[in-house]
């Protein structure tokens, strides 16, 4: 056994006393750090070592991984391309479709032996000439911007580095693109490192530093930027967030000129997305007083709020996203978490639904003004995606692709059940499991969820839950307040002082499925990931007695000290900051971290975590593991998988998402009997 070192650090915040006896953790290079990560690497491999599910889950979940993985295509200069994942494959494919065949543009499966550079983003030019595309190495938020010629199928010398979240938008010439950049590392402090974002303008053929500089702010340098070229490309357009906050703003100037931006919605008041413009009148989707959503239309000559008009009105569903085709309205709606298509003129009249095969979530949708139709995939629980092809004027549905699956989910089904939390509010739940499924209290369940930042919970499809299933096990997600599925009012009661209601949702959750005898708690388990491990993790500190077995993935942990790593000072708009005198108490009140007790017998618990994990820092997981291991009941099961030459998740290769899901199920095996 070794002996864990502990320091005496003890932080007064607002004149609590608060310990942190672990904080030599967040180091990850240090010889203690290195030594206790070894040493819970070894006990993770003993701890696996002895169950002998491991190789018929592996080779299962390769069976049922390998089908093939359609992605919405996009149509450009009248070719399609679009993304592909043969099945076993670490990385999807590019591919273009024109008149004669099928064929590949970018692998990103050549670009590393391991499968770990993932192909994140890519964007075509105008005349289909280039395709800038960007690359993150090892899951990494970090990424870098490289060019290539259709043509000849070879790169440029083209090479842009130190990009995060950046979309790539080309002019109307095809001569560059506009991107934005965070700092060079070493050029500014270590904590400045995710400020200071710039939007600048690559002229192909160009070295980087010769970039021509759009816009900065530093004297709000936490602002961030993300370009957009309006649809009639006359006008480049930004995005200007801070942190992950529901409310932007948004600039804009004329492409061809050198002048400042327009400060054209600047009060960060509300959500405000583009959607197209016809002239000068520019239409946007907002929920400025409209929780729900709406369309207005702006003329930027006269941008006076008390000028806007209201083009569609706010409704009883959720306006999750709105495309304009010519001069149609594409709106995608969220009724009860899940999707539908509705097409308006663009005068705001209703004109025809597109009626959805199935119940489910939309993907991804893009489109194709040439041709007046628009490409969009659809996906639930036991179905992967189709991808569909819709002409908004001949009103003609067309599947474009879809995949066979090496298993008949029709001996599956999912429901869709609503309980009543703790402050007696109603909350949706989707539940798969096999049909005819015994109510006796003896089934394994997993109980997902994540709660916050605008996520919706809506039906998606993981061939891994295929194998849960076909084990007898019952997959529940329930649908948290944090998420937007009912609108902005739905994400406001799950955040900041308010993010207790999250726990009380998935906790209500888990009461709802034993009480139905779904499930019982011993063989109740809980998974999530990111928020989603922060969730779990609270609720099984609250909540001990009410779990079998937790799965805490990439965890935020520590509340009082997540905003000081990378990018965590992004998230403050959502869970506030304990430097904060007001936010302080309901941050320490549910800090997983913090409310660890001694003594007490907790559920055993996996805690999955990467070395490479630049959004949510290691640092979390490991404090979790040492804290537990110090004051849990000796008996308590804590197990850390630290994964190498991964991160968050970011393009993680299939290889290692299968192994990541064997490791699961053995853990759920061992655990829930």
């Amino acid at each position: 056994m070794m002996t864990v070192r502990k320091d005496n650090i003890i932080d007064n915040y607002h004149g609590t006393k608060v310990s942190d006896p672990f904080r030599w953790l967040e180091d990850p290079h240090s010889k203690d750090s290195l030594e206790w990560s070894n040493w819970m690497g070894e006990k993770c491999k003993d701890y696996f070592s002895s169950i002998h599910t491991k190789e018929e889950d592996r080779k299962r979940l390769n069976e049922l991984w390998n089908y093939p993985k359609y992605f919405v295509p996009k149509k450009i200069q009248r070719k399609l391309y679009y993304l592909k994942n043969n099945g076993l494959q670490n990385q999807a494919v590019l591919f273009c479709k024109d008149e004669e065949n099928d064929h590949v543009v970018l692998d990103p499966n050549n670009l590393s032996d391991d499968g770990t550079v993932a192909l994140t983003n890519y964007s075509f030019s105008k005349d289909g000439k280039y395709l800038a595309y960007a690359t993150s190495t090892h899951g990494s938020d970090w990424q870098e911007i490289h060019v290539l010629d259709l043509n000849t199928n070879k790169n440029l010398t083209d090479h842009i580095q130190h990009v995060k979240f950046t979309n790539i938008t080309w002019s109307p010439d095809s001569s560059g693109f506009f991107y934005s950049k965070f700092p060079e590392p070493g050029t500014v402090s270590p904590e400045d490192e995710s400020n200071f974002n710039k939007v600048y303008f690559h002229t192909l053929g160009n070295n980087q530093e010769d970039d021509v500089l759009v816009h900065e702010q530093p004297e709000n340098k936490e602002l961030m930027f993300s370009s957009f070229l309006s649809d009639d490309e006359r006008f480049i357009g930004l995005y200007v967030f801070l942190g992950t906050a529901t409310e932007n703003r948004i600039y804009i100037r004329p492409i061809d000129s050198d002048e400042p931006f327009t400060k054209l919605l600047d009060q960060a008041d509300a959500e405000y997305s583009y959607v197209t413009n016809k002239g000068d009148i520019f239409y946007f989707k907002t929920d400025l007083q409209t929780p729900n959503g709406k369309i207005i239309s702006v003329d930027i000559n006269n941008p006076d709020s008390t000028k806007w008009k209201e083009i569609i009105p706010e409704q009883e569903d959720v306006m999750d996203f709105v495309i304009a085709l010519n001069d149609k309205l594409v709106v995608g709606l969220l009724h009860d978490a899940h999707h539908q298509l509705k097409i308006y003129e663009l005068d705001g009249t209703f004109s025809h639904d597109i009626d959805l095969p199935i119940l489910g979530s939309l993907t991804d949708i893009t489109k194709s003004k040439e041709d007046n139709e628009i490409f969009f995939g659809v996906t639930s629980f036991l179905s992967p995606t189709v991808v569909y092809n819709y002409n908004v004027v001949t009103k003609k549905l067309n599947i474009f692709a879809e995949s066979e699956l090496p298993i008949d989910t029709s001996q599956f089904e999912t429901n869709q059940i609503f309980y009543t939390s703790k402050d007696g509010t109603k909350v949706p739940m989707f539940i798969t499991h096999r049909k005819n499924v015994q109510l006796d209290g003896e089934n394994p369940v997993i109980l997902y969820g994540y709660g916050g930042f605008n996520v919706n919970m809506t039906p998606s499809f993981n061939p891994a839950i295929l194998r849960w299933l076909e084990k007898g096990g019952i997959y529940a997600v329930a649908v948290l307040r944090g998420g937007t599925e009912y609108g902005e009012e739905w994400h406001r009661a799950g955040m900041l002082e308010n993010k207790q209601n999250v726990f009380d949702d998935f906790i209500a959750a888990g009461e709802w499925l034993i009480e139905n005898k779904y499930t019982r708690k011993e063989k109740l388990s809980i998974m999530g990931g990111s928020n989603g491990g922060l969730l779990v993790a609270a609720c099984m500190v609250q909540r001990p007695d009410l779990y079998g077995a937790v799965i805490c993935r990439v965890p935020v942990i520590d509340m009082l000290r997540y905003h000081k790593f990378t990018i965590g000072r992004y998230w403050i708009p959502e869970y506030g900051s304990a430097d904060n005198p007001e936010h302080f108490p309901f941050l320490y009140a549910y800090s997983p971290l913090h409310n660890i007790k001694d003594g007490v017998k907790y559920p055993p618990v996996l805690i999955a975590t990467a070395e490479s994990d630049d959004r949510v820092v290691p640092a979390h997981a490991k404090k979790f593991a040492a804290t537990l291991l110090e004051k849990a009941d000796k008996q308590s099961t804590i197990v850390l998988r630290l994964e190498a030459k991964a991160g968050h998740g970011l393009g993680k290769p299939t290889s290692k998402v299968i192994e990541e899901w064997v490791d699961f199920y053995a853990f759920l095996d061992k655990e829930l009997g």
